[in-house]
C-alpha cells in the first residue's frame, strides 16, 4: 500500500562472545535452528533460503548485504527485512538487530509489530546469547 507508514523493531543485545562467534550463530544453519528457527542459511548475497517458523510455515528469504563479522541483511517474507549489525564492545559483542517493514496502517501489521518488539527482546535474542556464550571455538 503506497504512503503507509512504515515502522522497525530495534533492539540491543550484548553477547559476552567476539563478534566471530556471534556471526557464526547467525549464519550456521545448525546453530540458527538452535536459537530461532531452522533454515538453510548462508552468508552470501543473493542466497534464497527458508526459515522454518513454527506456526507459519517455510518463511521466503533472500540476502541482500554481508559484511562477514560485522553485518548480515536478508528479506524475512516480501514485506519485512532483518538487519544484523556485530560491533566489538570489549570483549564481547554489541548485537544490534533492526526488524523492518512493518505497515502500521495494516491492521495484521500493526499486531505484528507489536508483538516482535517483545519477542525478539525477551526471548529470542536471549536465546541467541546464551547459545553463543555457551559454545566452543
Amino acid at each position: 500500500m503506497k504512503g503507509s507508514l512504515k515502522a522497525a523493531v530495534t533492539v540491543d543485545q550484548f553477547v559476552a562472545a567476539p563478534p566471530e562467534k556471534v556471526w557464526r550463530a547467525l549464519t550456521d544453519p545448525e546453530r540458527i535452528g538452535r536459537w530461532w528457527a531452522p533454515g538453510d542459511v548462508r552468508a552470501e548475497v543473493g542466497h534464497a533460503f527458508t526459515l522454518a517458523m513454527p506456526g507459519f510455515g517455510e518463511i521466503p528469504c533472500v540476502v541482500t548485504e554481508v559484511v562477514e563479522n560485522a553485518r548480515f541483511v536478508y528479506t524475512f517474507t516480501g514485506d519485512w527485512t532483518l538487519t544484523w549489525t556485530l560491533v566489538p564492545e570489549g570483549r564481547g559483542t554489541r548485537l544490534l538487530l533492526e526488524h523492518s517493514g512493518f505497515d502500521l496502517d495494516d491492521t495484521r501489521g500493526r499486531g505484528a509489530f507489536d508483538r516482535m518488539g517483545p519477542g525478539w527482546r525477551d526471548a529470542v535474542l536471549p536465546r541467541l546469547a546464551a547459545l553463543v556464550e555457551e559454545m566452543g571455538q
